[in-house]
């Protein structure tokens, strides 16, 4: 029974690390897709979006199965219920990064203008989205809260540059008349971001409270 146990909590945490991986390349490619406009590298991350659905809809099943099956308690219990909510987070960050694609594959624009891009940090924006999920992931298979607590801090450098973009924004529409819909739909892109930065700080909490037993949520207010 104990091996089964164990096999099952296996099985549910390969499926939650493959998803993550495919979320992980979403967003990757989204970054790819946004400073090339690349629409043929857009519609990929829009069809492989259709797989992360499945993996949440499997996921959540199993998971709910194996509450049913074992009413499991403690560590088992913390795990499964942390897998149920980060699945949930991964599946919101998939999609965000099928919203970042179909604002490449609408935006009637061909090519950015460098000193826009840089002036608003995109690449920096999506450089720290990338290394939050990947620690993260790092953090989960490793069993380690430090490192999971360690991203933490890295989400206000997302709101600072989220913040910042439109008043950038703003002013090169005020320049460019031709591109306000472009900025409309760049600034999307921005929020998104800064909102994936809110569910990888989910998640961190999450992987915390599954091996430490600790719930980091609202702690900041109470100090």
């Amino acid at each position: 029974m104990v091996k089964f146990v164990e096999s099952e909590l296996t099985q549910i945490k390969r499926e939650v690390d493959q998803m993550w991986t495919l979320v992980f390349n979403q967003m990757e490619q989204s970054h790819e897709a946004v400073l090339n406009l690349d629409r043929t590298i857009a519609q990929q991350i829009m069809v492989r979006e259709r797989r992360v659905d499945a993996y949440e809809l499997k996921i959540d099943s199993d998971v709910e199965d194996f509450i049913a099956l074992f009413s499991p308690v403690a560590v088992d219990l913390r795990f499964v219920l942390a897998m149920l909510k980060i699945n949930g987070d991964l599946e919101r960050i998939g999609d965000y990064a099928d919203g970042i694609a179909r604002f490449v594959r609408d935006t009637d624009m061909n090519e950015m203008d460098p000193e826009l891009i840089e002036n608003l940090q995109i690449k920096t924006m999506f450089s720290v989205v990338l290394n939050m999920l990947g620690t993260l992931q790092e953090a989960l298979r490793e069993e380690d809260a430090a490192k999971a607590t360690a991203v933490l801090s890295q989400d206000e450098q997302l709101d600072m540059i989220n913040k910042s973009s439109a008043s950038i924004l703003a002013d090169y529409a005020r320049k460019n008349p031709d591109a306000i819909p472009f900025c409309l739909g760049f600034g999307g892109v921005f929020r998104k971001l800064e909102r994936t930065g809110d569910h990888l700080t989910n998640i961190a909490e999450e992987i915390v409270f599954y091996i430490d037993a600790k719930v980091l949520k609202h702690n900041n207010a109470e100090e």
